[in-house]
């Protein structure tokens, strides 16, 4: 175990003493609060104020704000966890190109142990820059008004960021093995980081596509991990929003805020719970490692 935490120590020195990478991963989550701040956040607020034309005497434009302000974290974390994991699997494509993974191959390290070294050490860097952005995030917002956030609350977000992680990490990885230029890998990461806002929902609501392209986002675990978010996040202060309307609309309003932003992601027709959503993660998890694991070693033994 000795040899598989030191290869997972100089995995995560190698991506946290690269700034550039450090930069390049979370260019998209930049890009989103970016348009956020120019146009993005009336789209997102101005189905809200549809959904509430009837009832808007009753809503408090602060909530209505800070509820925007919660999606914008939410669209951030989701592509940050899919940015961040994958610039740390890079080091995957450099050693090889580099040739270090011969000398790494030829020491007396298991083939998994290698392959999983780079895993953890992807899966932790993208924990650990996610969780600061949360941890900031939160801060921000709660500068900003109140999400009526309890701490069990902050506790599953900091649940979902790990989950979030470790599935974008063991996803990618079974596509990063596949590919062997430096050039190729950034072509990659251009397509990577301009259809993640897209898949996730960040951008526009998933709700606005056709049930076809729906399903195809939410095959995704990215995509439903964005919803957990939501549903961890904003569910407190739509519930306060609820009891403020004190149900003059028979709690019609909070029922289309969930479907409009996708609380509940479709998948060929059927609706995906927060515990669904979960048991795809871990079963995403499960097959690309086991995919991994089964790849890797086959093809050390043929170079």
């Amino acid at each position: 175990m000795r040899k598989y935490w030191g290869l997972t120590k100089r995995n995560l020195l190698v991506y946290f003493k690269d700034i550039q990478s450090i930069f390049f991963s979370m260019l998209t989550p930049l890009i989103i609060l970016l348009l956020y701040i120019l146009f993005l956040k009336d789209t997102l607020t101005s189905p809200i104020e549809s959904s509430a034309a009837n009832i808007k005497d009753f809503l408090a434009a602060q909530d209505i704000d800070m509820f925007a302000n919660g999606l914008l974290l939410s669209g951030i974390l989701g592509s940050a966890m899919i940015t961040v994991s994958y610039n740390a699997l890079v080091t995957i494509v450099r050693d090889r190109e580099n040739k270090v993974d011969y000398d790494i191959c030829a020491t007396p390290v298991r083939r998994e142990q290698i392959i999983l070294a780079y895993f953890t050490a992807s899966a932790v860097s993208a924990f650990a820059m996610s969780s600061v952005i949360l941890s900031g995030g939160l801060m921000v917002l709660g500068a900003m008004g109140e999400m009526y956030l309890a701490m069990a609350d902050i506790l599953k977000l900091y649940g979902v960021t790990l989950l979030g992680s470790v599935s974008a990490t063991a996803l990618l990885m079974a596509i990063v093995l596949f590919i062997k230029t430096s050039s190729a890998c950034g072509a990659f990461q251009g397509v990577l980081s301009a259809a993640t806002g897209f898949i996730i929902g960040a951008y526009i609501p998933l709700s606005q596509f056709s049930p076809g392209i729906q399903s195809v986002c939410n095959l995704f675990p990215g995509t439903g991990i964005t919803a957990l978010y939501r549903n961890v996040l904003l569910n407190p202060i739509l519930k306060h929003m609820d009891d403020g309307l004190d149900g003059i609309d028979r709690g019609m309003f909070v029922e289309a805020i969930k479907e409009t932003f996708t609380f509940e992601p479709q998948l060929f027709g059927k609706a995906l719970e927060p515990a669904g959503i979960i048991f795809q993660a871990v079963a995403v998890i499960g097959l690309c490692v086991a995919a991994i694991l089964w790849a890797y070693p086959k093809a050390c033994r043929r170079r």
